[in-house]
């Protein structure tokens, strides 16, 4: 049965019968075609999910590279306009839904209030001039976190996620709220973040995450999950400061990788991300009819991208 996504997403689904087609064309010839159907699905289902984010990053390259720089528009403002434009246009389009939008809202307001704290403490800067700023703070920064809560929020539905031993919420809203408050606290007091990592451990170390590329739920333990994500975030990190949308110290002369150490940061950031999300789609434990079975035995009419 195709996930109810489908109504949310008229655009994709639109792609329904073709992509049926082209479903039991590959699962026709084995095992090997199967295979390759689902890797082509769930890479369709994570271009999806990461649509704003990659706007985003396109953004930041294509003004980095061809935006005047005698500009009447200052670049950072260009870029926060645009970002709105691209808001505007997904749920107008209906590539978005309002629920979703709601969830990169809330993103928006908690990233612009760590990142007017940590650029008055100097842990990063941006470096041209804009007018739509608070502080030292451009406004295009806060999708940058709002793209996290995006993808977050697109790749819970797209996978219809199920989990087996997910901490309680009452847990998991906790470790978060004491992440964000390591974030400010550490330059005042020692810094807690390699106890949050074991509390992190200790929560989620029996959590799986199912997951539905196809008809059939595939499982990774949660944890794993988070450091994946967390990698893709610093590789698009790395976009970011090479597009000299914001430099850290060290790259105050000149362009270098992020530190490998920032990987942490993004991990602990991760965790709040995913509660913040777990909130609103609240975490479905997976069923006996649901459990894992091996590829081929399902119905063969969910071929939908969106079941």
């Amino acid at each position: 049965m195709g996930h109810p996504a489908a109504a949310d997403w008229p655009l994709i689904a639109r792609l329904a019968n073709w992509e049926a087609r082209l479903a039991g064309n590959l699962a026709g010839r084995g095992r090997f075609g199967v295979a390759l159907y689902e890797f082509f699905r769930f890479g369709v289902k994570q271009a999806w999910a990461c649509l704003f984010g990659g706007l985003m990053c396109a953004l930041l390259l294509g003004t980095h590279w061809w935006y005047p720089q005698d500009a009447w528009l200052a670049r950072y403002d260009f870029l926060t306009l645009a970002a709105l434009a691209i808001q505007a246009a997904l749920l107008a389009l209906r590539m978005e839904t309002w629920s979703e939008a709601k969830v990169i809202l809330i993103f928006h307001v908690v990233g612009t209030g760590m990142e007017l704290f940590k650029t008055a403490a100097g842990s990063w800067i941006y470096p041209e001039a804009s007018v739509l700023r608070i502080g030292g703070v451009p406004l295009f920064t806060g999708f940058m976190y709002a793209a996290v809560g995006s993808y977050l929020a697109r790749v819970w539905r797209l996978f219809d996620f199920r989990f087996r031993a997910h901490p309680p919420l009452v847990a998991t809203v906790t470790l978060s709220v004491l992440i964000y408050v390591n974030f400010f606290a550490h330059h005042f007091i020692p810094d807690f973040r390699v106890a949050l990592f074991g509390l992190t451990a200790v929560l989620f170390a029996r959590t799986w995450v199912y997951f539905r590329i196809w008809r059939d739920y595939r499982r990774m333990p949660l944890l794993l999950g988070f450091v994946l994500v967390a990698l893709f975030i610093w590789f698009a990190e790395n976009i970011g400061t090479f597009a000299n949308a914001w430099r850290y110290p060290n790259q105050s002369q000149g362009w270098e990788l992020v530190s490998i150490a920032k990987l942490g940061s993004w991990f602990l950031l991760m965790i709040i991300s995913y509660v913040m999300v777990s909130v609103v789609s609240r975490p479905e434990p997976i069923g006996v009819a649901d459990a894992p079975q091996p590829t081929g035995q399902g119905g063969a009419n969910n071929a939908s991208p969106i079941s």
